[in-house]
Parts: C-alpha cells; sequence; structure tokens
C-alpha cells in the first residue's frame, strides 16, 4: 500500500519507507528500484528519491550495479556470515550488560514479552511472533544502557534483518526460537552474564545456515533470464 512522505523531508522520509519494506521483507533482495516508479508511488520528484537511494546504499539495504542499477542487496555468503558474526557479538554484549544494569521493570517486561510470545508459537501466529521478538531484543537492547552499543547493533540488525526474518516462515524454527529466548531469559533473571551472552551469540547463529541457504536461493533466481 502507497505510503505517503513527509514533504519537509522528503529525501530522509522515502529512505525510512523504503528502509521498512527491506526489512519487513515487501521488498526481497535482488528487487531492482527504479527512480521514476520510486517517485510515482511517494508523490515526489526523482531528486529526493535518488537522495533517499544514496542514503540507503550506506547503510548497504542496496547497491548499484553495473548495468542494473539499484538493487535491493544480495551480499556474498561470505559478507553475510561476516554480518551475522558481527550481529551475534554485539547481542552478547548487549546480554551480558542488561543482565547486570536491568531494571526490575525491564525484566518483568521481558518475561511478559516471553510469554506472549509462547502464545504466538502456539497459534503458528508467525507474524505476531516476528512483531514481538524484535521487541524482545529491544527491550535487551535497552537495558544494556549504552547508547553507543545500541546505536551500533540496530544498525547492523538493519543490515542483516531480510535474512534473519527467513526463520519465521518455518515453524519448527519458531518453537526452537523460543527454546533459545527461554534460556536467555533464564541467564539475564538471574543475573548470569556470561551465560546470557552465550545464549544470545548462540541465538543470533543458529538462524545462519537458514540464511545462507535463502541467499543461495535469491542468487540462483537473480541469475536466471526473466520468462
Amino acid at each position: 500500500m502507497p505510503r505517503s512522505v513527509d514533504q519537509h523531508a522528503p529525501a530522509q522520509a522515502v529512505c525510512q519507507a523504503l528502509e521498512d519494506d527491506i526489512v519487513t521483507g515487501r521488498l526481497l533482495p535482488g528487487t531492482r528500484l527504479e527512480e521514476p516508479q520510486l517517485a510515482r508511488r511517494f508523490g515526489v520528484s526523482r531528486t529526493p528519491v535518488r537522495e533517499a537511494l544514496h542514503l540507503l546504499a550506506a547503510t548497504e539495504l542496496v547497491e548499484r550495479r553495473l548495468g542494473r542499477g539499484v538493487i535491493v542487496s544480495l551480499v556474498t555468503p561470505e559478507r553475510l556470515s561476516a554480518m551475522f558474526d558481527a550481529m551475534a557479538e554485539l547481542e552478547a554484549a548487549c546480554g551480558r550488560l542488561a543482565s547486570r544494569r536491568m531494571s526490575p521493570a525491564e525484566r518483568g517486561r521481558l518475561e511478559t514479552l516471553h510469554r506472549a510470545m509462547a502464545r504466538a508459537v502456539c497459534e503458528g501466529a508467525a507474524e505476531s511472533y516476528e512483531k514481538q521478538n524484535r521487541a524482545f531484543h529491544d527491550t535487551i537492547y535497552g537495558g544494556a544502557r549504552s547508547s553507543v552499543l545500541v546505536d551500533l547493533t540496530k544498525s547492523t540488525r538493519r543490515r542483516v534483518a531480510p535474512f534473519r526474518r527467513v526463520q519465521f516462515n518455518d515453524l519448527r524454527r519458531l518453537a526452537g526460537s523460543y527454546d533459545e529466548h527461554q534460556r536467555i531469559v533464564a541467564a539475564i533473571l538471574q543475573g548470569a552474564e556470561e551465560r546470557a551472552a552465550t545464549e544470545l551469540r548462540a541465538h543470533i547463529m543458529s538462524v545462519h545456515d537458514l540464511a545462507q541457504d535463502y541467499l543461495a536461493g535469491l542468487r540462483g533466481n537473480a541469475g536466471r533470464p526473466a520468462a
């Protein structure tokens, strides 16, 4: 559905809208982004669209390819592994600090979200689980009490999000994710810093192979001629 943009800062608004589309899977890796169509969609001239694509390229969510223009990033397998490694270490650091610094209210919120996610797993509600999953991790980030670390973590999460979300297409993986969350919550509530870090690192890397398979499929499709 078309989304209106802030006419006072159209480039930033278009960039945010496209970023949302990419990280939520509405725009898949390999999709070509064309300025005329985007300008019509957002009701702006091509200049702010061009600026928005430049901003997106800085986040590595899109890339410019010779002869193909701007496409939603199709990273190499090596780059994807490096992104997951970084994400896992950043989440581990957040978990370690959150175990030490989280307030009682934040710990309660983490437990509440975890219980809600159990219902989503039982109902097979992947979209609800994904939304609550973001809130679950955001609660850990906030509990870390480190704005610089949180900024780095969220920036990296945006880059890897299109590949992390593939797990939500598999109901068995939802159950596995929930079990991993159970161990994370237990470690944080007990103040077990190193265990929380270890569980979060493993949790992020648990979807790495799924993401690599997904990437391989995308790259294979991108290499085929259009029908």
